[in-house]
């Protein structure tokens, strides 16, 4: 009781000496004088449409009311010994039990169909790879088996981890068998990468449709400016920039004790254990004290922004990338420890290099206020008005802002939205295309909404957008639905691009 106690009187306590004070990034969009209780109140006098019980008329109210949905652990250390759990009627326990007994004595009676589907499940079960493959392992399956949820939960066996940690490329674990294709685009990328002077023109042509996993490593270090075209001067690069990196570990890494970065530092601390949860490999203390010497050294050497939550998710993706150069199963379980310390050294100067490589062309994201956010949600408010009059205006009704939702969709790349495997095989695109980081992802967001219109467009309060938009079922996400998704932000980029005055109000 004391512990909870306590726990609610930090919670309640915010501004207590050496607390930490709320960064707006990851989940909550920067304080807004159009957001407040006060201006919504007057704005639904004029135009709000009368709804029906709703109780939240703010995203302030709603994120107060939902707050302890994000917060890990909290329910933990609930008491089932009080009163409130112990006044089950034992009549009614036994009635219960009874009526399970008399159902599944029922169950057993019926076709034999039921029988043999669960029986053989465990040898035909397989991880469905995007939603036409699903379309096509319904038709193929059992008529009686409708739905593949069904199936999963009647197997005993479970995966080790939840699908959306799967990294590989595609949904299933391991990779897919390679088409003829598939082995004449790889054997082009290798013909680019190892010629003498590399045509980098090319290589973003090549790699616009996705990069190959044996070549990606390499690509990414050359389409981000961190490896130089020319192969002979690849070796003493890597050689000069990796010592550079711990040249700063050891300048700087040191001061993180001291007073003035001791906030910084421990806001680091407490963001990485939250960096994809669900992933195993990113539990590992070292891979967190990797991710720490990381993104303190970048702080310190950006004092114009500083550490912004969200820039902790900015590495994992070139932390996979580049281990995955040593590692040839999947990543998510792999112990770090198997490798030697000059390979992780290596990994982790890379990942800080390209990194830093990414959040140069951003970084007005992440400077004081964030303007580079705020005119980016605002370019997306005015994109989608005139790509979809019809649910910019359901936003209007409802009274959902932009800045509710894209915030974070901008401040981390769409990357709370996606699995980690479909952020990688974005990124194959935005870094071949030109500021593609910046510039096109406002249309790769436009299209992902507009994505969801039929979802959006049947939810009629201003709870249910917001819990659909910050929780849209991108679960089962692959290659395939990726590769859709940039085919229409590129369709949207070259109506848009050259005649910005097309999507001004």
């Amino acid at each position: 009781m004391a512990a909870e106690n306590s726990k609610q009187f930090w919670k309640r306590s915010a501004k207590l000496p050496g607390s930490i004070q709320p960064v707006y990034g990851a989940q909550h969009p920067p304080l807004d004088p159009r957001l407040t209780k006060n201006f919504i109140k007057e704005r639904s006098k004029v135009n709000a449409v009368p709804l029906k019980n709703k109780k939240a008329s703010s995203f302030h109210e709603f994120a107060r009311n939902t707050s302890d949905a994000w917060d890990i652990g909290d329910d933990e250390e609930e008491d089932f010994s009080s009163p409130s759990f112990q006044t089950l009627n034992s009549k009614v326990a036994l009635a219960t039990a009874a009526q399970v007994l008399e159902n599944h004595s029922k169950l057993r009676v019926k076709p034999e169909r039921s029988q043999s589907t669960t029986s053989d499940a465990p040898a035909s079960y397989k991880v469905i790879k995007s939603s036409s493959d699903a379309q096509l392992s319904r038709n193929a399956s059992d008529t009686c088996l409708r739905n593949p949820l069904h199936k999963q939960q009647s197997l005993p066996l479970r995966p080790i981890i939840p699908l959306v940690a799967r990294i590989s490329d595609q949904n299933a674990s391991g990779a897919p068998p390679m088409t003829v294709r598939e082995k004449t685009r790889l054997e082009k990328f290798r013909q680019l990468l190892s010629s003498h002077n590399t045509d980098l023109d090319e290589l973003r042509k090549c790699s616009w449709p996705g990069v190959p996993r044996e070549v990606r490593p390499v690509t990414w270090r050359l389409l981000s400016g961190y490896l130089p075209a020319n192969t002979e001067r690849r070796k003493l690069t890597l050689q000069r920039k990796r010592e550079e990196y711990f040249g700063f570990i050891e300048q700087y890494y040191d001061s993180r004790n001291e007073e003035h970065h001791q906030d910084t530092y421990r806001q680091i601390h407490i963001d990485i254990p939250r960096t994809n949860p669900l992933i195993p490999l990113f539990q590992q203390p070292l891979v967190q004290e990797i991710f720490e010497r990381i993104l303190f050294i970048w702080a310190i050497r950006h004092p114009a922004s500083g550490y912004v939550q969200g820039i902790n998710d900015l590495v994992t993706p070139f932390f996979v990338v580049f281990l995955s150069e040593y590692v040839e199963e999947d990543v998510e379980n792999f112990d770090v420890t198997n490798l030697s310390q000059d390979v992780l050294r290596s990994i982790e100067a890379d990942s800080f290099w390209c990194m830093s490589k990414l959040l140069d062309g951003i970084q007005d994201n992440y400077t004081f206020a964030q303007p580079g956010i705020q005119k980016k949600v605002q370019a997306l408010e005015e994109l989608v008005s005139r790509i979809d009059e019809q649910v910019h205006n359901h936003f209007r009704r409802y009274e959902v802002e932009y800045l509710q939702f894209a915030f974070r969709w901008m401040n981390n790349l769409l990357m709370r939205e996606l699995p980690l495997r479909c952020t990688i095989r974005l990124w194959d695109t935005y870094q071949s295309e030109p500021e593609g980081f910046s510039h096109f992802h406002l249309y790769v967001c436009a299209a992902f909404l507009i994505k969801w219109r039929k979802e959006i467009l049947e939810e009629e309060d201003f709870q249910g957008l917001l819990m659909l938009l910050q929780n849209l079922p991108t679960i089962h996400w692959g290659n395939e639905e990726i590769g859709l998704l940039l085919a229409e932000a590129y369709r949207l980029k070259y109506m848009f691009a050259d005649a910005p005055n097309h999507y001004r109000r």
